[in-house]
């Protein structure tokens, strides 16, 4: 729906989650932009948008949005703002909008790791109360293959952090990234950290190979191997059967994906893994490829 009277440059990025929030560009692209995968951000360098267009957009959406509860701040990753910059920012988006009752944002590990802990519970009482982790792998080789650049310790630390100042996490975790030889480990490694981190959410994705890529170009010249259908479900086993939450949602009904699960834990885990296994087996459909988009 568009919103007449804001301004957005480039292609906008929201999780799904965040399909009826107040859109509020705040940053412009994202500040690592080197994953081998990712196509979304190559036609802007990151930037910190000017505080008058923001501003002028923040009495637009007061005016004109009032019945929206909730406010998403644009691009990849509006944490990095230097936090004077974001704490007052969040301060007149709360004059603003005092009806607001949750500001969400997409994170990285390099902008957690910029924040102390006492910064972060700062942006909590300010009603920063969801953030986006675009994990992608617990695996080391995985993360460095992929120039994420971080290791699956420091995603635990970091993601605890968040955790410790109250802040819930969504992470989204990327079925196929290891190839079809490195399959297996990468969805143990990641369940290994998703169950030290034990987010609020998990997304599972299925990568898609994105022309002009790092990642497609491995693929092109055959040096990067897609898992098969039945590949990918197997990982989605694994991960999930290495995967323990208290409470946490685990949710694969991207439509990257072949088979939408959603497991609520602890209750669902041994649900969501026969409902793979009869996938397995040929007694549930999965999703035909035309059906499969981004």
């Amino acid at each position: 729906m568009a919103q007449h009277g804001m301004h957005y440059e480039g292609s906008c990025i929201r999780p799904p989650s965040e399909a009826n929030s107040i859109l509020l560009q705040v940053t412009l692209g994202c500040s690592h932009n080197k994953c081998t995968f990712c196509g979304s951000y190559k036609d802007k360098r990151f930037s910190i948008k000017d505080e008058q267009i923001v501003n002028q957009d923040i009495r637009y959406a007061a005016e004109h949005l009032s019945s929206r509860r909730r406010l998403f701040l644009m691009d990849g990753d509006a944490l990095i703002i230097p936090q004077k910059r974001l704490v007052a920012l969040l301060d007149r988006i709360n004059e603003h909008m005092p009806w607001l009752e949750r500001i969400g944002a997409y994170a990285n590990i390099k902008s957690i790791r910029k924040k102390s802990l006492e910064e972060l519970v700062e942006l909590k009482h300010r009603k920063l109360d969801i953030l986006y982790l675009g994990l992608e792998s617990g695996d080391d080789e995985v993360l460095q293959a992929v120039r994420k650049g971080t290791t699956s310790a420091e995603q635990i630390e970091m993601a605890g952090k968040v955790r410790q100042a109250g802040i819930r996490l969504s992470i989204t975790v990327l079925l196929g990234i290891a190839g079809r030889d490195g399959s297996l480990k990468h969805a143990r490694e990641t369940g290994r950290v998703l169950t030290a981190i034990d987010p609020e959410y998990v997304g599972a994705l299925t990568v898609m190979l994105i022309p002009g890529t790092h990642l497609h170009d491995c693929w092109v010249r055959g040096e990067f191997l897609l898992p098969d259908q039945l590949g990918l479900l197997r990982e989605l086993r694994e991960m999930l059967a290495h995967t323990q939450l208290s409470r946490g949602l685990f949710i694969s009904n991207h439509a990257s994906n072949y088979l939408p699960i959603r497991v609520r834990f602890p209750g669902e885990k041994q649900l969501g893994l026969q409902t793979i296994d009869q996938a397995l087996e040929g007694q549930v459909g999965l999703k035909p490829e035309w059906l499969r988009a981004l």
